[in-house]
């Protein structure tokens, strides 16, 4: 079945937002004179201090601007790419370890070695590696892994929150975004180190973070892993459609049938139970009465459930009628002028008035290079 003509214009709309609009527009007013990037802008392109200036940011940046130009989606970067990783190992790297934060000053704000940022690490050096063969992003990949392994393991399965402190409830996103971390570093070493890593996490995912009774992924933890008693029945329909996504890499890896089997179970749960009549997808259900308990929607879900359509294991006409209508979702409700974009609806589908994160355009991003990537392999 071809791809129609309304789609494939549709598609050429939202790619010349992000590549031409959204990408651009932030590195013009929100990346710095040092090679930063600023936390937040306005909704008019301008600063919007909030008091940190997080790695997580920085490496979310990072990965964008590199798999934007090793796709040739974006060109012209090479510097902002070059000076951006520079402040990151300046800036974040202390005492052999990484750290969380800085203030706007860029003096350091907090020390802890986040998990979540970890992942980032790994995933947005090893794409940057892929583009610049810069063999220090190896040095840190590695050093990375290392610091995981031997200080950040838990002795209940998956890794600490944090480190020096670790939080008191356990989640599973952090260890989602390793997975994603440890996916791209096997893809720019091959280290078999790495395969073993992702097939640890998925067995974890199976373990731990899915509820077998309704197949429900869930997010907040006791330090055990069984289900915190206040917000273990917490589900997020993004990350059902991205954990979708990346156990479709992982199997390219590993060939384990049982993670596409997961896969399909999370798709079914997330694409029966997580979108809104009204359009988008909810920001959480409840695990154990599959109702939607905020049916308020960030943008980052939706783009999380294009990458999922991509992938997912659906006739290709339902495939084609999903991806058009979240297209069509994101151009009506969240996309506005000169790559500018609403961060955040209400039940309804209004704006709330957010300021745009540093870190979303990762998603969007992402979310619109795999619609790219599924055109080009039906072309």
């Amino acid at each position: 079945m071809e791809i129609p003509q309304t789609l494939h214009k549709r598609i050429d709309r939202c790619a010349e937002h992000v590549f031409q609009g959204l990408i651009p527009n932030w590195v013009a007013n929100g990346f710095t004179p040092q090679g930063y990037s600023l936390e937040s802008l306005t909704l008019e392109w301008q600063p919007n201090p909030v008091g940190r200036v997080r790695l997580l940011t920085q490496c979310r940046q990072l990965y964008t601007l590199c798999h934007g130009t090793q796709s040739g989606a974006l060109s012209g970067f090479e510097d902002t790419i070059a000076k951006l990783f520079q402040f990151i190992i300046e800036h974040y790297y202390v005492d052999h370890r990484w750290i969380f934060s800085l203030n706007d000053d860029l003096t350091v704000k907090d020390t802890q070695s986040d998990a979540y940022a970890l992942a980032f690490v790994l995933f947005s050096f090893s794409h940057y590696y892929q583009l610049t063969q810069d063999a220090r992003a190896l040095d840190f990949i590695e050093g990375t892994d290392q610091f995981l392994n031997d200080t950040m393991r838990h002795p209940a399965g998956g890794y600490q929150e944090a480190y020096p402190v670790p939080t008191g409830v356990r989640r599973q996103n952090p260890h989602m975004h390793l997975l994603e971390g440890f996916v791209a570093a096997y893809g720019v070493t091959q280290d078999k180190k790495y395969a073993g890593r992702i097939v640890e996490l998925c067995e974890l995912a199976h373990r731990a973070f899915v509820e077998p009774k309704n197949n429900t992924l869930r997010e907040f933890f006791n330090d055990d892993l069984s289900l915190d008693s206040e917000t273990g029945h917490l589900v997020e329909p993004g990350h059902h459609f991205e954990w979708v996504w990346l156990l479709h890499q992982t199997y390219a890896i590993t060939g384990r049938e049982q993670d596409l089997a997961l896969a399909d179970r999370l798709w079914q749960q997330a694409s029966q139970y997580g979108m809104a009549n009204n359009g988008g997808i909810y920001n959480a259900i409840d695990g154990n009465t599959l109702l939607p308990v905020d049916q308020e929607k960030r943008i980052w879900p939706l783009t999380e459930y294009l990458k999922a359509c991509c992938v997912a294991a659906i006739p290709m006409a339902d495939k084609i009628q999903r991806i058009d209508d979240a297209l069509r979702f994101l151009e009506a409700h969240y996309f506005i002028d000169k790559g500018r974009w609403i961060e955040y609806l209400d039940a309804q589908n209004n704006s709330k008035g957010y300021p745009l994160p540093g870190t979303t355009g990762y998603h969007i991003f992402l979310g619109l290079a795999e619609v790219l990537k599924w055109r080009h392999s039906h072309i």
